[in-house]
């Protein structure tokens, strides 16, 4: 689990305990930001993880040898335009949202598969399907993790590795938590993510903003593109 140090990622944690989990692994950038979780519940494990580091990435697959799920929800989010907005931001933006976790999804296949199979879980967002200019960056991001999730499944068909794409739109934490729109609470994404990963759903909309915009979307693409490139 990466970015499991706040928000959903956190939230992700302790549903999977919840749900019985005999051991997960909560990777962050700093490990001491998930050291109160370890703490609480001995079942937790610290995993030094920066995703734009592929030594790292190599050192996690080496720990975790018993995994049987890879959940990909650490992110960066820069609020950077397409035609003016740094592209150093917007580089980190792809860098953390899409190749941190095709290396991390890489290295950890061989170990899902030596396990008897398992499930790898891509934290995306709704801006997958209309992006927002003023964040240009993150929206292009996203949508290569999630042309990524679409080419991973198509590779692991018939391996017992199942691929799920989570489309996420207004979710209450720092990234977005001084923006005056409905919010769906972390703790109640996760459990709609991890219901949508045990029924075998491919992508999941896990809060009524998700939903609401999946159906506008297969409605109208071109309105909900033109809906989304408003904001």
């Amino acid at each position: 689990m990466t970015g499991a140090n706040r928000g959903l990622g956190r939230a992700l944690v302790t549903a999977l305990l919840a749900r019985g989990a005999a051991k997960v692994y909560a990777a962050a950038r700093r490990v001491e930001t998930v050291a109160d979780l370890a703490a609480a519940d001995r079942r937790v494990h610290p995993l030094r993880l920066d995703l734009t580091d592929l030594e790292q990435i190599a050192r996690a697959a080496q720990t975790a040898t018993d995994a049987t799920m890879l959940i990909n929800n650490g992110g960066s989010l820069h609020f950077a335009d397409p035609l003016t907005g740094d592209l150093a931001a917007i580089d980190a933006d792809l860098r953390t949202n899409f190749v941190g976790p095709l290396a991390l999804s890489r290295a950890l296949v061989p170990v899902l598969e030596g396990n008897g199979g398992g499930a790898i879980v891509n934290t995306l967002s709704l801006v997958v399907l209309g992006a927002v200019p003023a964040m240009g960056g993150y929206s292009a991001s996203k949508a290569a993790a999630a042309s990524m999730t679409q080419a991973l499944r198509a590779q692991l068909a018939g391996r017992k590795v199942t691929v799920h794409g989570v489309f996420p739109g207004a979710v209450d934490t720092d990234m977005i938590r001084d923006f005056a729109i409905p919010k769906t609470s972390p703790a109640d994404v996760a459990a709609a993510i991890l219901d949508g990963v045990e029924a075998g759903e491919e992508s999941i909309f896990p809060d009524p903003m998700a939903r609401q915009g999946h159906r506008a979307w297969r409605e109208d693409p071109a309105a909900f593109e033109r809906q989304m490139g408003s904001m």
